[in-house]
């Protein structure tokens, strides 16, 4: 066995017994600076884990949705992708050449893939977090949001919150066996040495088949140590160190066409080359947070941070020239002279293409929290300040070629739609095209307010503002059998400050309930992240322009009812994306051709929340998100001067209107515990509106993605205090659905996972 598969037989039985880490029913359990309520209370979060939110998550006067390490447990979620799926108005995009293989996250419409942090800093590096081995919760923040977060951060923020040290002793191990070759080994062991000091270890292994796939499979192992001093006392430290290694097979999915299953495809099947196709993924994380009480008013708190992610994809995407059972293209279009009905023609590109990356950020934050009043207003403000500078690094090309990089002859070889052949018996050479060297350097100085005016009004409200540095340079390489001569591209740069705001009123009728309007805003610049790149010169040019700004107002409410154990939220909300890029064809006021800040999009939400105990035995997690997004302005002012602007009023791509998801356990007797959970999405646009020439002319209907219902459930039974079993079954009703589909007429689609069964033996000693 591989030292990988070996720790692989060691972590998934902590999950379970993650309940016990209560140390008592109906107290809180200190997740670092969490608070987090189980037991008695049942999986409800009072607090977040950053010290820039201000106020008790009642008071925050935002939609924030919380899923617990106790909710991931009982659920067997085993990504990120997995996580976010239970959280209602957040979909996935394909995997794209242009953008990297990995987590592509639409957030309530807007591009998220840049706006994902660990621990209240970036982690903007474009790969797959594929395991929550090492994670105490993961939290959702809604709406503008670059103020806590920083540039962008249009729809919201994910924040990923790590496991510490901490005092007290933890001996959890889980051993995990299912269908598709499921074998999950876990462990998460912690000790105290003295009255202040103690250690943790959180390992994990892991592998599988995906679910109803012939090829896809997963394998990893982790290791996340960490050692606290000082715990308990006025001064701490916290030392952690996190590395995780993947060899999985890229999931690209199956041929698709406006949003379904192309005609003839085998959902099964793998269109890909299975003996060349990989994603090896090496995450390192090394963390040290500071933090030392002066008095009641005062706590200083510092984290550094240094992390590597290095990613190398060798991807095969289904796409080329479909020739279906009727002689016809699936556009209806007579196939090409010598194609067979049922036959498929892969495409050069992006077949067999390999992309390198490495990202590197180092990030150092220090806030400063302090307590005070000013007459009969009390105060809780943070003071911050946050340097990071990340490179990035990326390595690209084509392996399915000739040594010298011309193409093999036959370019690629013909086979079925229904059959593919995955097997590529071809040349394979590494020929690279183009290498692009990032950096970006950030500086941010922020404050944060929650100001209590009385028992039933208080403000909540911050300003961030912050300068962003980026630059990149693009090297083109011509083939070795034209001599590989190296070409570089003009160095791009990018370089601008700005400013993020966010204020909220919140109204406290008793205790138990707050009502709040909140404004804020987010500025988004060319190159928001160190993977992104701008244009120089020549058509579209915008690496100078203004940064993007979006905004959010949003209307809620949150109440505590049944003596704290059961929390409900509500809000309506409108988002807007106020100047995006656009390009500006055939502008006599323009003849650089320079992008101009002319789009807008528009979307507007409610989100229904409920979390905690319906009852003593009875716990709930369900959440509802309505988004009804627009396309104000798709195209430059001259184009829709002109009539062009075939966009205007179409929705958002990939957005759900509706979408749903709970999860609900029962205590059934002593010992024995069922769980079950249902998630909803409803259809998305796969494309919008084109050219009267186009395929969808104004006034024509647009093609969606099919809408689906997916059920799971789970099974839990104590035998004495040290082990309980687990046994999960995700997609009972073994549902065929799409995700992650691209949108392009014809594209692709990642189906579903397949009807699965997990047993786990959770051992706490």
């Amino acid at each position: 066995m591989r030292p990988g598969s070996v720790s692989l037989a060691v972590a998934a039985a902590l999950w379970a017994t993650a309940p016990t880490y209560a140390q008592e029913a109906g107290k809180p359990s200190q997740l670092g600076t969490i608070a987090v309520v189980e037991g008695e209370e049942g999986p409800r979060v009072e607090e977040l884990s950053s010290p820039k939110y201000t106020a008790p998550l009642l008071e925050t006067p935002q939609t924030v949705t919380v899923v617990t390490q106790e909710l991931i447990a009982e659920q067997n979620l085993l990504s990120l992708r997995d996580v976010l799926s239970t959280v209602p108005g957040i979909t996935f995009g394909a995997g794209e050449g242009g953008g990297g293989y990995g987590d592509s996250i639409t957030l309530r419409g807007f591009s998220g893939s840049s706006d994902v942090t660990t621990d209240g800093v970036r982690d903007s590096a474009q790969y797959t977090r594929s395991d929550p081995f090492n994670l105490e919760q993961v939290e959702v923040i809604n709406g503008a949001n670059s103020v806590y977060s920083g540039a962008g951060s249009v729809g919201g923020t994910v924040n990923l919150v790590s496991k510490g040290a901490r005092l007290g002793d933890t001996m959890l191990a889980t051993v995990g066996l299912g269908t598709d070759g499921y074998v999950r080994v876990a462990g998460d062991l912690g000790h105290q040495i003295g009255d202040t000091t103690a250690v943790r270890l959180n390992i994990m292994g892991h592998r599988n088949d995906v679910p109803g796939r012939d090829v896809e499979n997963n394998e990893r192992w982790g290791v996340a140590p960490s050692v606290g001093f000082g715990l308990g006392t006025s001064t701490t430290v916290n030392l952690s160190y996190m590395h995780q290694h993947d060899d999985n097979t890229p999931q690209y999915g199956v041929p698709t066409y406006l949003g379904r299953l192309m005609q003839g495809v085998d959902r099964e099947a793998y269109y890909g080359y299975r003996n060349v196709d990989e994603q090896l993924i090496d995450t390192d994380a090394l963390t040290a947070i500071i933090s030392h009480t002066f008095s009641e008013h005062y706590t200083l708190r510092n984290l550094t941070r240094w992390q590597e992610v290095s990613q190398i994809a060798r991807v095969d995407a289904p796409q080329g020239t479909f020739c279906l059972d009727n002689n016809l293209q699936p556009n209806g279009i007579a196939c090409p002279a010598g194609y067979l009905p049922g036959q498929y023609q892969p495409s050069g590109n992006p077949r067999g293409n390999v992309r390198d990356t490495t990202n590197q950020i180092f990030v150092n934050q220090t806030d400063l929290t302090s307590n005070f009043d000013t007459g009969s207003w009390e105060h809780t403000v943070v003071a911050g300040v946050s340097l990071s500078t990340e490179s990035y690094f990326l390595d690209t090309g084509n392996q399915l070629r000739n040594p010298g990089g011309t193409l093999p002859n036959p370019v690629l070889p013909r086979t079925l739609i229904a059959d593919p052949d995955d097997v590529w018996g071809g040349p394979v050479n590494y020929i690279r095209a183009t290498t692009t060297d990032g950096r970006m350097d950030n500086r941010a100085l922020y404050a944060f307010d929650n100001i209590r005016f009385n028992e039933h009004w208080s403000f909540n409200g911050g300003a961030r503002v912050e300068q962003n540095e980026a630059g990149f340079q693009t090297v083109s390489y011509a083939t070795p059998a034209t001599g590989g001569a190296a070409t570089p591209a003009l160095p791009g740069k990018n370089d601008d400050t700005l400013f993020s705001y966010r204020g909220g009123l919140v109204f406290m009728p008793t205790d138990t309930g707050s009502i709040y309007l909140a404004y804020g805003n987010t500025e988004t610049p060319s190159v928001a992240s160190v993977n992104g790149t701008c244009v120089v010169t020549g058509a579209n040019n915008n690496c100078n322009l203004d940064p993007e700004e979006g905004a959010n107002l949003e209307l809620g409410t949150k109440w505590d009812l049944l003596d704290r154990r059961l929390s409900l939220t509500a809000s309506v909300s409108r988002n807007e994306r106020s100047n995006y890029r656009v390009n500006d064809p055939g502008n006599p006021d323009n003849p650089s051709g320079q992008q101009t800040l002319d789009g807008e999009a528009r979307v507007d939400a409610v989100i229904l929340g409920i979390a905690g105990l319906l009852a003593e035995n009875w716990s709930i997690f369900a959440n509802y998100t309505f988004l009804d997004s627009e396309v104000l302005q798709g195209a430059s002012q001259f184009v829709s001067d002109v009539g062009q602007d075939f966009t205007k009023g179409d929705p958002l791509l990939n957005v759900p209107k509706h979408s749903a998801s709970l999860w609900t356990t029962w205590d059934v007797m002593r010992g024995l515990q069922l769980g079950y959970g249902v998630t909803y999405q409803g259809e998305v646009f796969v494309s919008q509106h084109t050219a009267p020439t186009g395929a969808f002319p104004v006034g024509t209907a647009l093609p969606t993605g099919a809408s689906y219902v997916v059920h799971r459930a789970m099974a839990s039974y104590r035998i004495g205090r040290a082990l309980t079993l687990q046994l999960n079954v995700n997609n009972i009703f073994d549902k065929e659905y799409l995700t992650r589909l691209r949108t392009q007429p014809i594209a692709w689609g990642t189906p579903g996972e397949a009807q699965s069964f997990v047993l786990s033996a959770n051992l706490n000693f």
